[in-house]
């Protein structure tokens, strides 16, 4: 019956305590059997019976551990089971033949549904157990007609009061130790847990973030290769290689990861899926995970787009002031078509990416770009030409694509453009100002103020020859 409990638990426990459990309460029949004998009564076959059942148990008990060890794990789970219910139906038969002695009975049948309802198997445990026990009440009836009045005697001999206490005792331990066990386990598991979210959190730096969410999820169905309306953005850096030839590699990774860190800021709070940086260049999507529409994914994108100009901009400024003196100009191209997007790859190497005829395009208008330029297809501006101004550009012959492709430049949003404009920057030697009036605070209006008026001051005032 014990066995039961090493099927309700993950853990692999000891065969040791199922060996002692079922050796206890096996004795403790064996003992009722042996005190329910009328020893000064002459020798009958119902006494030959009784002590022939005692003996017969004692013998069942090595010969359970024996099969239980030569049991291979293909057939452990069944022969546990099978002598389970062999267990109960010597129970019965010992109920029987101690003519339903009340402490004895009461104390086996007490152990027989303790071992039913805590031993994991449920209901279906419960009812092999109390099948086996009636069944072998029924057998011990047939071997020995018991006295039709159920004795209230509560004398109990010292066997098997010692066989049951001791049965008690050690089932608590177990409890107690299989309570501990769990405790530790769930321990592990929790801190097991804990590093995996770390784990986890630290891939998702590596991977897009639908990839990311169906892998964690298990939702891989969402990688399947599939046609979507996207809007495609690449950008670069200009003379990047010769940036690298100038500066230490010290400064020149720093600066990389910076400018890297504040584009992909940027494209995270417009809504975009990075979907690689290649060296220098960043290529950012809009429409594949969580799209609200091509018109919006497009206006998003050539909004970051615009950001990201205006970022750079700024930047260009700290590092003049960290002594980098080479200005730091960056291409953008941004294109909308419909674009294959899933996994690509080989068998023991893949990638989530997007690919097609308007993904080159994308590059190619990148390529086209003057520095600090952003360059769009006609299929972007006609989504975003009511919101965002444009300047036609006529048409342009890129790699790759047969006919000449219509493209624009973008200049601002069209509500930057108005006598309210929340964005000025002026460049001349030896004068360099930026002023974005969304990211001006309250409490910093007066000192911006008074700023520009002692720079304007000193300005009249200088004789410049």
């Amino acid at each position: 019956m014990q066995d039961q409990l090493e099927e309700s638990t993950g853990r692999n426990i000891n065969p040791r305590y199922s060996t002692y459990f079922r050796t206890l309460i096996l004795f403790a029949a064996a003992g009722t059997l042996a005190y329910a004998v009328n020893w000064a009564a002459p020798w009958q076959l119902d006494k030959l019976v009784i002590l022939g059942s005692a003996a017969f148990i004692l013998a069942y008990t090595a010969l359970a551990q024996f099969i239980l060890y030569k049991a291979g794990d293909k057939i452990a789970l069944k022969t546990r089971r099978c002598l389970s219910f062999l267990d109960t139906v010597l129970i019965g038969i010992t109920i029987s033949l101690a003519d339903f002695t009340m402490l004895p009975s009461l104390l086996l049948v007490t152990m027989v549904q303790l071992n039913a309802l805590t031993g994991g198997g449920g209901g279906r445990t419960w009812f092999e157990h109390n099948t086996g026990l009636l069944v072998g009440v029924a057998i011990g009836y047939l071997m020995h007609e018991p006295s039709l009045l159920v004795s209230a005697d509560l004398t109990i001999s010292t066997v098997s009061l010692i066989c049951i206490l001791a049965y008690l005792c050690a089932y608590a331990f177990f409890t107690h130790r299989q309570i501990s066990q769990l405790k530790e386990a769930n321990h592990s598991l929790m801190v097991e847990q804990r590093v995996s979210k770390v784990r986890s959190y630290k891939l998702s730096k590596y991977l897009p973030q639908k990839l990311w969410r169906s892998v964690t999820t298990g939702d891989e169905e969402a990688l399947v290769a599939q046609r979507k309306l996207l809007t495609v953005f690449f950008s670069d850096i200009k003379d990047f290689s010769q940036l690298t030839e100038e500066l230490e590699a010290e400064t020149f990774t720093q600066l990389l990861n910076n400018y890297l860190s504040e584009m992909a800021r940027i494209a995270g709070q417009y809504g975009g899926t990075i979907d690689k940086f290649i060296g220098d260049a960043v290529m950012v999507v809009f429409g594949d995970d969580e799209s609200k529409g091509p018109k919006s994914d497009a206006l998003r994108c050539v909004a970051m787009a615009l950001a990201m100009r205006k970022r750079v901009r700024e930047m260009k400024q700290e590092w003049y002031n960290k002594g980098i003196s080479r200005p730091l100009q960056v291409r953008m191209g941004i294109n909308t078509g419909y674009c294959t997007v899933g996994i690509f790859g080989t068998a023991n190497y893949q990638s989530y990416t997007v690919m097609g005829t308007h993904v080159n395009l994308a590059s190619r208008l990148e390529g086209a770009a003057q520095p600090g330029e952003i360059l769009i297809s006609h299929e972007t501006w006609a989504m975003i030409k009511h919101t965002v101004m444009c300047r036609d550009k006529g048409h342009i012959t890129v790699k790759g694509i047969s006919t000449p492709v219509k493209v624009y430049q973008v200049t601002d949003l069209r509500k930057n453009l108005g006598g309210q404009q929340s964005y000025l920057e002026e460049h001349a030697p030896g004068f360099s100002m930026h002023l974005d009036l969304d990211k001006i605070r309250n409490y910093d209006k007066e000192k911006v103020l008074q700023s520009l008026q002692k720079a304007a001051s000193n300005l009249k005032s200088k004789v410049i020859i």
